[in-house]
């Protein structure tokens, strides 16, 4: 378990500039950490060290919409959200827990009011669906990246979710980090309602 001062806080906000600071007493810190480029990167929490993908264009200090880079910086996490006809019951989580309906989309248009905000589809402008078929969004936390408020352009829909593979190989994302689903499940029961993601480079 690992403290984040307020020093910590303040200098992250200064240095990300769509950072959301998480709660001054955030607990059970999960840390991502990756090469300047790498695509695959290490996630740990409560000590256990987990495999996980990142962005097509690797951790990135200044996230635009559709760079395909995972935002460097801290930020909390804001909800779980997960499909009942996938998952038979609710993850186990200290966060809060969503059900993820057939009408769920993320906006991804930076011209949109709604810009990075969870939409009802069909929308009128560009949002992504929730509703996957593919299985990547069956569960999802949703990253406090860019979100109070978003600022247009910044990037949108940054998730912590299920990893797609290839052959038994782990594909990157567009921009959020994902895991083999044993693993999300085995990070999420450790979080609390105070818990807070810090993605780096090495």
């Amino acid at each position: 378990m690992a403290d984040i001062s307020r020093r910590t806080i303040l200098g992250v906000a200064l240095t990300a500039a769509a950072c959301s600071t998480p709660p001054p007493q955030a607990t059970r810190l999960i840390t991502v950490v990756a090469t300047p480029g790498s695509v695959a990167g290490k996630l740990t929490c409560q000590g256990q060290v987990y495999d996980c993908m990142l962005g097509r264009s690797g951790i990135v200090s200044a996230k635009r919409e559709g760079d395909g880079g995972t935002p460097v910086g801290l930020f909390p996490l804001r909800e779980i959200r997960y499909r009942p006809d996938r998952l038979t019951t609710p993850p186990t989580t200290g966060l809060l827990v969503i059900k993820t309906l057939p009408s769920d989309g993320w906006c991804d248009d930076p011209a949109d009011p709604n810009y990075n905000r969870l939409v009802t589809l069909p929308y009128d402008s560009s949002a992504e669906t929730l509703w996957r078929a593919d299985g990547l969004y069956d569960l999802l936390a949703v990253i406090g990246y860019n979100d109070a408020p978003p600022a247009a352009g910044a990037g949108s829909a940054i998730f912590l979710h299920v990893m797609r593979q290839s052959a038994g190989v782990g594909q990157p994302t567009s921009g959020c980090i994902s895991l083999a689903r044993a693993d999300l499940l085995a990070v999420l029961a450790m979080c609390t309602a105070q818990s807070a993601i810090r993605i780096t480079k090495l």
